[in-house]
């Protein structure tokens, strides 16, 4: 059973959210809604690596958050509640010269007032390279 406020959940509709946004400059894109998660890519590239050519660890975290915070979005009525993310860790376990990178992002908690959230990043190999989690705060508009 799907744990979207919509439903039907699609791709596309994530992808609204972007334009003028840090995903947008960094080249994110949402590619998978289902059940219980969503996905989406970033690149490794000049706008997320940092000096050694690495993908940065601040551009895992804008992946990670981005996902849970959405997510948590979607999962809510917008009209009557909004949602802020209020806690993130990463851990970085392999670095990536290239990519894309993909986030998949499932709850671990679905609360009246807190959701948490794990996103885990792997590599076009399917190799995990950071494993994050995103506590967020649910609130009355």
């Amino acid at each position: 059973m799907s744990i979207w406020f919509k439903k039907d959940l699609q791709p596309a509709d994530l992808m609204t959210l972007n334009p003028g946004t840090m995903g947008e400059h960094v080249g994110f894109e949402f590619t998978e809604v289902g059940e219980d998660f969503i996905k989406a890519t970033l690149p490794v590239d000049h706008r997320t690596q940092q000096p050694y050519g690495l993908l940065h660890g601040g551009a895992s975290c804008v992946l990670a958050e981005t996902l849970g915070s959405v997510a948590s979005a979607m999962v809510v009525d917008h009209d009557q509640y909004m949602t802020l993310g209020i806690e993130i860790n990463a851990n970085h376990m392999r670095a990536m010269t290239e990519g894309p990178v993909t986030g998949t992002c499932k709850p671990l908690q679905l609360g009246k007032t807190l959701h948490v959230w794990e996103i885990r990043i792997t590599d076009t190999k399917g190799r995990l390279c950071c494993i994050s989690r995103l506590t967020v705060m649910v609130r009355k508009r």
